[in-house]
């Protein structure tokens, strides 16, 4: 079988063949899932936003300019994607908060610990606690942390990715580190 290069890859997308797109989502489904339940916590709002995520790959690979790898370009639309997600989540909060007749509560799912593999069965409760902390983390913070700490990207890629210095993110980290710790203290002090 033969094995594609990125810019054979970006090429054959960009003249818009199937089998290539079925080659980049294969290549790429479970990073960009498993990136979309990290910030997410919730399954069915990481396969949603993952699907999303392709969609816009699949509509707009005609405008990558490769002034970054495919795969950070990738990763930047999922983040945007789960941010999205996000901000509606927020938006429904806000309005049930509201109208609690009109709009229905929505339980959050907490099982991003239970279906991600690098997580070993006999730490799924500790991780449980650490997800959720890491949950309630802002927005960029939370992202930060991610990509960094639970994904092992370097600090440059998420940069990228997050479209903010080297410096932010380090600042972002920081401070993550730092929530993290307030948050968690109880936990481990007990």
């Amino acid at each position: 079988m033969y094995v594609l290069n990125e810019i054979e890859l970006i090429a054959r997308l960009k003249q818009g063949e199937a089998s290539a797109f079925k080659v980049l989502v294969q290549n790429y489904q479970d990073r960009v899932y498993y990136s979309a339940l990290n910030i997410l916590q919730n399954t069915s709002e990481a396969e949603d936003t993952a699907q999303e995520t392709f969609i816009q790959v699949f509509e707009s690979i005609g405008g990558f300019k490769e002034e970054s790898s495919l795969a950070t370009w990738i990763y930047r639309i999922a983040v945007r994607k789960a941010l999205e997600k996000i901000r509606k989540q927020k938006n429904r909060q806000r309005l049930h908060s509201i109208a609690p007749w009109w709009m229905p509560s929505e339980e959050k799912s907490m099982d991003a610990t239970y279906l991600n593999p690098g997580i070993n069965n006999e730490h799924k409760e500790k991780a449980a606690i650490i997800f959720k902390a890491i949950s309630e983390l802002p927005n960029n913070q939370r992202i930060a942390f991610t990509l960094i700490r639970v994904q092992g990207m370097k600090h440059e890629e998420a940069s990228v990715i997050m479209e903010l210095s080297i410096k932010a993110i380090e600042s972002l980290l920081s401070r993550a580190k730092e929530n993290l710790k307030s948050k968690l203290k109880y936990y481990y002090n007990s």
